[in-house]
């Protein structure tokens, strides 16, 4: 289970900063490090991952500075379409220097035609992100960038975490544009959560809150698999996603998100092409 999941990388994170991280020099080397010897082995242990080209597969694209670090933009963007015989199975996204640093996994099929994603993150020091997507076939591919923000994930929660609780669970799901059928369209959800992480200080009441956030979707269209995703609190409060699917014919976009609560909450958007 993600909750189990998230304990054990947040007591993973504070042993090895209180234990073994070394002055590894400028934040580029630092975060460089604590990818090489900490994250790597956990999450791809022996396997290869490419990188020089990494970009005729997939691009990440981030700000070299956050101007809000609960808030900061990132859009991957792929190469090669979606298809039965070659596609990007999952995109894995971390962030080196975070206290948890896996922002999410999300898993990609054939009826995306393409595998780009774009969300807002929290980043808590300054340190590469890294985007790396898994073929169908196995092959690793990585992107990344590096971004210099501090305490994006212990910042006191925005001024409209009220709004965000009255609206808890509500979705906006849409395409950007009119539907197209038999072609990727772009998509976007947004679902209102406060998406707290555990390590900031209400300062009304003078405590911290525990972590409360969407941990998993999944969107399915037509009864299909599209994208699903399992998340943590690094996905910045109020989560926005954007993504895209295939549609063939006339059906239903459905979505349905679960929080660390086991609450669950669903929407639906029509598609329906003009005759």
């Amino acid at each position: 289970m993600l909750t189990r999941e998230v304990a054990r990388q947040v007591g993973f994170w504070l042993m090895l900063l209180g234990v073994t991280l070394p002055a590894w020099g400028s934040p580029e080397e630092e975060s460089r490090q604590v990818w090489e010897t900490s994250l790597k082995p956990v999450y791809f242990e022996g396997r290869a991952i490419i990188e020089g080209a990494a970009q005729h597969i997939i691009e990440l694209k981030a700000p070299p500075s956050a101007e809000d670090p609960a808030l900061v933009p990132i859009s991957i963007h792929t190469k090669i379409p979606q298809t039965e015989n070659q596609f990007i199975r999952s995109i894995t996204v971390l962030i080196d220097k975070n206290p948890l640093p896996l922002v999410g996994i999300f898993e990609f099929t054939p009826a995306s035609g393409r595998a780009d994603l774009a969300m807002r993150i929290r980043i808590d020091d300054r340190t590469f992100v890294r985007a790396i997507a898994e073929m169908n076939t196995g092959e690793l591919y990585m992107d990344e960038r590096f971004v210099r923000g501090v305490g994006g994930c212990s910042a006191p929660p925005s001024k409209d975490l009220e709004g965000s609780m009255a609206r808890l669970g509500k979705m906006k799901l849409q395409t950007l544009d009119e539907p197209e059928q038999g072609k990727p369209n772009l998509t976007l959800l947004m679902i209102s959560h406060p998406n707290i992480t555990g390590l900031a200080m209400d300062q009304i009441r003078r405590s911290i809150p525990p972590p409360y956030f969407i941990k998993e979707f999944k969107v399915n269209f037509a009864g299909q698999p599209v994208l699903s995703a399992r998340t943590t609190f690094a996905v910045s409060q109020d989560p926005s996603f954007r993504f895209f699917f295939v549609p063939n014919e006339d059906g239903e976009l459905t979505v349905e998100a679960v929080d660390t609560k086991d609450q669950h909450f669903t929407t639906s958007y029509s598609v329906r092409f003009k005759s």
